[in-house]
């Protein structure tokens, strides 16, 4: 089962997905921090209001998310191709809320960057909120898997040695296009790519996260509590445009897609910023 986050005539709902209609969810506004878990998950369907994807407007799949966190450097590939050394603690860095866009909207390219590079990500959402959460207890903490695509501005990234002003941009985060119940996810098997102009360019597998999902839930509840609808991006891997020879960035025109096998698919168009 898959949950959508949407509006529709100016109210924000939930639905499931059901092929390419959105079923509401009885009582349901928003999967955010005062969402009650266990009312979601025990939530009833409205037959009645059945309507088609494309009828409505589809939100991020955490529409307000009260923290975002990213991870660096979290696939072999993507450290090789950087000439850095692994990492023994995960590399963490904040997005906001502000950042993240439905999967249905187009990319803006801002006038500032011209090294505009592409990041598929497996996204986690918070459910159960907890702090200092063990790592065996993390995927009861798990409320469902999306896809992200971290858009990043490269000549913006590396102008220190902290990435914030490279990853944290107005409106140029895809995250969705919904929410999958972790039970229907197999992450030890599912598949990651970008593809860009029908090239695929990155290409990898979950499996092969440095950092587990459980062991980032469990660092990063060390230090700061997670609320329901709080997002965890997990991670690129190798195939980064940056790195690539020659180097390949996104402008307005292009077409990239990113996946996660089982979870979604994001197909975006590229745009000049209005």
């Amino acid at each position: 089962m898959a949950w959508v986050s949407y509006r529709r005539d100016g109210q924000d709902g939930v639905g499931v997905l059901d092929g390419d209609h959105v079923v509401p969810l009885r009582g349901l506004r928003r999967i955010d921090a005062t969402t009650d878990v266990e009312a979601l998950l025990a939530a009833e369907p409205d037959p009645a209001s059945r309507t088609a994807v494309a009828e409505v407007e589809l939100l991020p799949a955490s529409p307000a998310p009260s923290k975002v966190f990213c991870v660096g450097l979290n696939y072999d590939e993507h450290v090789n191709e950087t000439g850095r050394e692994l990492p023994t603690y995960p590399v963490l860095f904040p997005k906001y809320a502000s950042s993240l866009i439905a999967a249905d909207r187009d990319i803006p390219v801002p006038p500032e960057s011209h090294q505009v590079d592409y990041e598929a990500e497996l996204a986690v959402v918070v459910g159960r909120p907890g702090r200092r959460i063990a790592k065996a207890d993390a995927l009861d903490h798990v409320l469902g898997y999306s896809v992200a695509n971290d858009v990043t501005m490269r000549d913006y990234q590396y102008k220190t040695h902290q990435w914030l002003q490279g990853k944290a941009w107005d409106g140029c985060t895809p995250l969705g296009p919904w929410l999958v119940r972790p039970d229907e996810v197999d992450l030890r098997r599912a598949g990651i790519r970008t593809v860009v102009d029908g090239v695929t360019v990155q290409e990898s597998d979950l499996s092969k996260l440095i950092f587990d999902v459980p062991t980032l839930i469990s660092v990063v509840s060390e230090f700061t509590a997670l609320n329901t609808g709080d997002v965890i991006l997990t991670g690129t891997p190798g195939g980064v445009g940056y790195r690539r020879d020659p180097q390949l960035f996104l402008h307005p025109g292009t077409k990239v897609s990113v996946e996660v096998d089982g979870v979604g698919r994001i197909d975006s168009l590229v745009v000049a910023e209005r």
